[in-house]
């Protein structure tokens, strides 16, 4: 059994997140029983959050790791695992989203999940899975509307909490002015080259959560740079700490109090993920960390730029944070 407990973060739901997860996004991905085996090996590393998407095909191998997990033992019961899946663009229309959800749960094979999220401020024609080849397929978006289906998927239980991914603070604005249930979480591009002051600060103040995909700057992936794994003030950092660039990476965004959603299916890695809990960076670290990594985001998703559909420029898809 694992040794590390990850600590949690009390969403404005009242429900409790641990602040470290197991990202399942990858490119290609693996054969189902290969995935299934790996969020095992993760379960047992200690890792008890999992994100995953509609979108990113991992739903079916996540819910098979839990039932297999459940009868074996390594967790006592489902609610010992928190799950956070989202809504894909092809379904964020008020009409779609509650039988999204029931698709994904049955794929997960679970009654509910912990934290739904609308995976990005966008609508596309059904049969849209990618973010590549979008051009001319961008549809209206009803944000107003999409979040009150999110809502009635919440009051009938089906998502303890709800959430965005993705979004601005003018975004989250339009929200909050006709929410009847507060976003719990904002899932966003954040690491150690992107450190989203701005957007911490606006989240901080209406009490949501920052969550942090890419904590690495997706190194590997297509569109990912090696301005995080290959910082000369991370590895200098790392170095005087005994610690990996990774690590150190990681630990920055712990300690800004967002979560982190780590994405490594390497078995090693994930142990070596979760050892960020018992050390710490010193103000000097930090301050080296704020004031000397250049500042650039890393996926600026310039497919949803177009004359003819709702974000024009970089500027107003990302509420003039691009």
């Amino acid at each position: 059994m694992c040794d590390v407990v990850v600590p949690e973060v009390v969403l404005s739901t009242g429900k409790r997140m641990p602040l470290i997860g197991l990202g399942g996004a990858a490119s290609p991905l693996p054969p189902l029983d290969v995935l299934t085996s790996i969020f095992l090996e993760a379960i047992e590393a200690g890792y008890r959050h999992f994100d995953t998407a509609a979108s990113y095909g991992s739903e079916e191998a996540l819910g098979r790791a839990i039932a297999e997990a459940l009868e074996r033992g390594l967790v006592k019961s489902r609610s010992d695992i928190f799950i956070t899946t989202k809504l894909w663009c092809t379904d964020t229309h008020p009409g779609l989203v509650l039988p999204a959800l029931k698709k994904s749960l049955q794929r997960l094979g679970l009654e509910y999940v912990d934290l739904y999220l609308i995976h990005f401020p966008a609508r596309l024609k059904e049969g849209n899975e990618g973010w590549f080849d979008i051009k001319g397929k961008i549809l209206p978006f009803d944000m107003k509307g999409t979040w009150e289906a999110m809502e009635e998927c919440s009051k009938l239980g089906l998502a303890k909490s709800i959430g965005v991914s993705n979004f601005g603070a003018k975004k989250l604005s339009h929200i909050l002015m006709h929410a009847a249930i507060p976003p719990a979480v904002n899932q966003v591009e954040m690491n150690v080259g992107w450190q989203q002051e701005k957007l911490r600060a606006y989240c901080r103040e209406k009490g949501i959560h920052v969550s942090a995909w890419s904590p690495l700057g997706a190194n590997g992936a297509s569109w990912g740079s090696l301005a995080v794994v290959e910082s000369p003030v991370l590895k200098e950092i790392a170095i005087a700490r005994g610690k990996t660039v990774a690590q150190v990476a990681l630990r920055w965004i712990y300690e800004q109090g967002a979560s982190v959603i780590v994405k490594s299916f390497n078995k090693e890695r994930m142990k070596e993920n979760l050892h960020i809990l018992d050390w710490g960076l010193s103000q000097e670290d930090r301050d080296k960390i704020k004031f000397q990594i250049p500042q650039k985001r890393g996926c600026p998703c310039y497919t949803f730029i177009s004359e003819d559909g709702p974000y024009k420029s970089l500027d107003e898809l990302w509420d003039g944070d691009a």
